[in-house]
């Protein structure tokens, strides 16, 4: 139970916006074949969309504290990612499993008031075939 809590909290602390790597944890339960692959899959997967839904609704009404002095983004930074949002629009979420960009993307679909359930739908298919994807990588090579 414990190792599921870890891979749980690693998955939802990484899909925020603060630095951690669940994917090192997956594989390290993976390597350990102590756990049915499936579960652990599954966990990942919904820690790291269950984060991705904690920056939709920081976004959602982050605008509020949009001219207080700690705000984030400059306006110019803002109307960038909105520009960029509008560009591609809620397929774009299908990146939301790539570092560095994937996570402030979920906040922007937010920002944007991306209707949720097509959120949730796109953000759980890029996040779970990043799982799926890390899991057959790691199984081939044990």
């Amino acid at each position: 139970m414990t190792a599921y809590l870890l891979l749980f909290l690693s998955a939802l602390i990484a899909a925020t916006i603060l630095p951690m790597q669940s994917e090192a944890v997956l594989v390290a339960l993976l390597v350990a074949e102590e756990h049915p692959v499936p579960i652990l899959l599954a966990v990942a997967t919904v820690g790291n969309v269950l984060g991705s839904v904690i920056n939709w609704v920081l976004g959602k009404y982050l605008l509020r504290f949009k001219h207080k002095r700690w705000f984030p983004a400059s306006d110019d930074q803002l109307r960038r990612a909105q520009d960029w949002y509008y560009r591609y629009g809620r397929w774009s979420l299908l990146a939301s499993w790539l570092p560095v960009v994937g996570d402030p993307l979920t906040v922007i679909a937010g920002v944007m008031r991306e209707p949720f359930v097509p959120f949730l739908v796109l953000v759980t298919i890029a996040k779970g075939a990043r799982y799926l994807v890390l899991a057959a990588l790691t199984l081939a090579w044990i």
